[in-house]
């Protein structure tokens, strides 16, 4: 086994591997932005180094600075978690390259070949994996979109190579948009995996997403440990996650599983991974009512990781799958066989982001833990990395939390559900634990009818603002009565490695920031054109502003000042929380002015554009 493991990655994932870790007696490596310099990964681990500022790219995106803190820690491994650079092949080779370093993982090759969804299509239908009828190979310009319409109908899905959880995946309803979808998923593809190849898939309707875990040791043993039922999206975006799935027949379930062990022997995989499969709905079924054997299912991709929802499964089978990660990795035999996993009761996990439910799930933009007192009992988990008065980080993405609740089978479970979820106390900043106590109380989820589609489509707004109302909590700070208590930090680096020195004073003054004590203690000056690193845009143009409506990096820019613009224009495209967001023209008009750049980072509240 390792001595010790260096985390690359942040929040509730970098703390759950970090605890697996402590329970087989490997010491633990950090890695930090300057953004999650105070971050509970940081106050977990033995020890922790600085690899960069906040913007991803620069700091858990940087092989060469991850790989150099594992060299310099002494580190004997590297663990990714989740997102980042775990299914990220180039890195996990540089991993493997790297002397006295293990990339605890599937092996490069495997996350090539699985990684890329064209590649991974060939791989399973060769291993007589049931695929949905698409492309094997990558397309080449807008006609082979034209041609396959032709053949196979609208609407299809154009889905980038590298892509996952809905990134990079673009649906086209008609020829006409054909062309503006797949540049579309293009640039996602390229901005988010490196990679700007697409495949095109026939778009199913009323799919549900059902996912197995694979677990697999380097001796040639395969496991799966059950599925896990991933139907309940927004916008492809996974919100809760059960198991077993409410919707399948065991022989079903059986059927899903074998195919999903064929697949990963076909293509040598070893460590954890997730093959993710779409199984056609039956829009009559009533509750009750399961989906049997002769029910389509079709393979949709696999994941090289760790899951989130990885949680679901190790409530009902009892295997620590993060452990066991770690011990694939250190070249250990799997010490069960497939008979041996039995699926016990029912479990649910709740994804806490710091998200507004009730306007349009905006990601919250600042905030503290003013409270946070997570739910306990029987059944009961959380995974987190937060403690009471942390600073909400939103550099990252916006969950903070995971809740996981086990029962003796379905009803029970969210019964327990809804006593956990209400007594999880989160006050300072919005989360959407309202949402999920509506869900709970839900007709469709609760009788397992649901399908990805049904809260884009289906869902009753006003049920959530409603919920968000009777169940949110405050998001504002109270005026603390410790005002003349000034709290300092210092950290002090050494080589890259982190130490801290925290002082605390009561009535005294508060340090001078480094702009007022260069101007004598007075106001920032205002930079001549443009804003400061607080300040607003200055609007030079006539008429409405256009601005953003929440933090992100803008990733095109379509219109030039001069342009006339229609109502429904896009404008912009704003990334923000992993998602392409088109900002459109409210009203027709001329733009008078364009006040952001490709790659320029904006808050809520910019202006970007301005229309007369």
């Amino acid at each position: 086994m390792f001595e010790k493991v260096l985390v690359a990655n942040r929040g509730e994932i970098a703390v759950r591997v970090m605890r697996a870790c402590d329970d087989i007696g490997v010491d633990t490596v950090a890695v930090y932005s300057d953004a999650d310099k105070h971050a509970g990964h940081v106050r977990y681990a033995d020890e922790a180094y600085n690899v960069g500022p906040a913007r991803a790219a620069d700091s858990y995106l940087d092989h060469e600075g991850i790989i150099d803190a594992a060299r310099q820690a002494g580190a004997d491994a590297i663990h990714p978690g989740y997102g980042f650079l775990a299914e990220n092949a180039e890195f996990a080779g540089k991993v493997e390259e790297t002397e006295g370093v293990t990339w605890v993982g599937p092996s490069a090759d495997s996350m090539r070949q699985l990684g890329e969804k064209t590649q991974a299509r060939k791989t399973m239908r060769d291993a007589d994996v049931p695929i949905v009828p698409g492309t094997t190979d990558p397309v080449e310009s807008v006609e082979d979109v034209h041609e396959f319409g032709e053949e196979h109908g609208y609407p299809i899905a154009i889905k980038a190579e590298g892509g996952g959880g809905g990134r990079g995946m673009k649906i086209v309803r008609s020829e006409d948009e054909a062309a503006e979808q797949l540049e579309s998923a293009e640039r996602e593809g390229e901005a988010y995996f490196d990679n700007a190849n697409v495949y095109l898939e026939r778009y199913l309707e009323n799919p549900r997403h059902i996912e197995v875990q694979i677990l697999a040791d380097h001796h040639g043993n395969v496991r799966h440990l059950g599925e896990r039922d991933c139907s309940l999206q927004r916008r492809h975006q996974k919100v809760i996650e059960e198991g077993p799935s409410p919707a399948l027949t065991d022989e079903l379930r059986e059927e899903i599983g074998r195919a999903a062990r064929r697949g990963a022997d076909s293509a040598g995989y070893y460590n954890a991974g997730t093959f993710e499969f779409l199984v056609e709905e039956d829009p009559e079924r009533e509750p009750g009512e399961l989906l049997g054997p002769e029910t389509n299912f079709y393979f949709l991709e696999v994941n090289t990781r760790i899951q989130v929802e990885h949680t679901v499964t190790e409530e009902l089978t009892g295997v620590d799958i993060v452990k066991w990660q770690l011990k694939v990795a250190s070249d250990e035999e799997l010490t069960f066989e497939q008979d041996d996993v039995e699926l016990e009761g029912h479990a649910v996990e709740y994804r806490i982001n710091a998200e507004n439910a009730a306007n349009d799930f905006a990601p919250a933009t600042g905030g503290k833990l003013e409270t946070y007192d997570p739910p306990g009992g029987i059944g009961v988990r959380v995974d987190d990395g937060l403690r009471q008065g942390d600073d909400l980080v939103t550099d990252y993405d916006s969950m903070v939390a995971k809740l996981i609740v086990h029962g003796s089978d379905r009803e029970e479970c969210l019964a327990r559900s809804r006593r956990a979820l209400a007594e999880y106390d989160i006050e300072g900043i919005p989360t959407i634990v309202p949402f999920h106590r509506l869900m709970l109380e839900d007709e469709a989820f609760v009788g397992g009818t649901h399908t990805t589609k049904y809260l884009d489509e289906d869902l009753d707004e006003e049920r959530v603002a409603e919920a968000q109302e009777q169940w949110g909590t405050e998001t504002e700070s109270e005026d603390s009565s410790d005002d003349d208590v000034v709290e300092r930090d210092f950290t002090v680096e050494v080589n890259g490695k982190r130490f801290e020195v925290n002082l605390e004073e009561r009535g005294a003054a508060q340090l001078a920031t480094t702009a007022a004590a260069e101007n004598g203690g007075g106001e920032r000056p205002e930079p001549a054109g443009g804003s400061d690193d607080g300040g607003e845009t200055v609007v030079e143009g006539d008429g409405e502003t256009v601005e953003a409506e929440m933090q992100g990096t803008i990733l095109d820019v379509n219109v030039a000042e001069g342009d006339e613009v229609e109502p429904g224009d896009v404008l912009v495209v704003l990334e923000a929380m992993k998602m392409e967001n088109d900002v459109v023209a409210s009203h027709g008009g001329t733009v008078t002015q364009v006040a952001v750049a490709e790659d320029d980072s904006v808050d809520m509240g910019d202006v970007l554009v301005v229309i007369d």
